[in-house]
């Protein structure tokens, strides 16, 4: 695909955009399924994506009713705990315009207990190795001055582009830094989806079905500095989400 293809997927999320916009504001009930249909779902999505064994139903049955299931470690109950956290606190910005560094290192902070390495809250301090690419990934006494370089810099000259190319460049880059030594993918895909919610866009699921797609799309962006591959994933998935919620407005 290219940049025709590109500008015909933002066509399309502006069109399905319109149409919701029939629906808005959000209220009462509405509001509350949406939050927490997206609670669930990028909870649990988010979490597969990284290898947790939970499923959607078992995600809800923890998140909605407080109940641990049985033969899960508690680093994969933690992760889905603190994913959910993470994506409340994610909703307190959305009256922002653009993510913070505090943000970043705030909704990392609430991973907590569902990291299998690393501090919560605070940058790495070690190496990063990642099999499958060869990519190199910058080292731990170059985190802090990428992550300002990101947020004074990189983040503001992207905001002339549309909502949907802002999340999924800022994504892209902060897995690139790779600044915690444990939930990068997690926190870049909150941060996504900050931006999209601020702009009155859905979030966007990356479903474990795609994930390889998801991956290597990400991989080919680091390695040969072409995104093209992963922003039209994330715009195809903003119209998938667009399109859910209007089905299940209109049900």
């Amino acid at each position: 695909m290219g940049i025709a293809e590109q500008e015909a997927q933002i066509q399309q999320i502006d069109a399905l955009h319109e149409q919701l916009a029939a629906y808005r504001p959000y209220e009462g009930d509405t509001l509350v399924q949406l939050r927490k249909y997206y609670r669930l779902g990028l909870t649990w999505t988010s979490n597969a994506i990284e290898g947790s064994s939970y499923t959607e139903s078992e995600t809800k049955i923890l998140l909605e009713d407080g109940v641990t299931v049985a033969g899960k470690t508690l680093r994969e109950t933690m992760a889905a705990l603190g994913h959910a956290k993470a994506y409340d606190y994610m909703f307190t910005l959305m009256g922002k315009r653009g993510i913070a560094e505090q943000d970043i290192l705030a909704m990392h902070g609430m991973l907590d207990g569902g990291m299998e390495i690393g501090t919560a809250g605070e940058y790495r301090t070690t190496a990063v190795f990642v099999t499958g690419t060869a990519f190199k990934f910058p080292s731990a006494g170059e985190v802090p001055a990428l992550m300002q370089i990101l947020f004074e810099q990189t983040i503001p000259s992207l905001a002339s582009l549309h909502p949907a190319v802002q999340s999924a460049k800022i994504h892209k880059e902060i897995v690139a830094i790779h600044p915690f030594s444990d939930g990068n993918g997690r926190v870049a895909r909150l941060a996504m989806n900050t931006i999209l919610v601020q702009h009155g866009y859905m979030p966007v699921q990356i479903y474990p079905v795609i994930r390889r797609e998801y991956i290597d799309s990400l991989r080919h962006a680091q390695t040969q500095g072409d995104d093209s591959d992963f922003i039209e994933l994330v715009l195809q998935q903003e119209i998938e989400s667009q399109k859910e919620v209007l089905r299940i407005i209109k049900e």
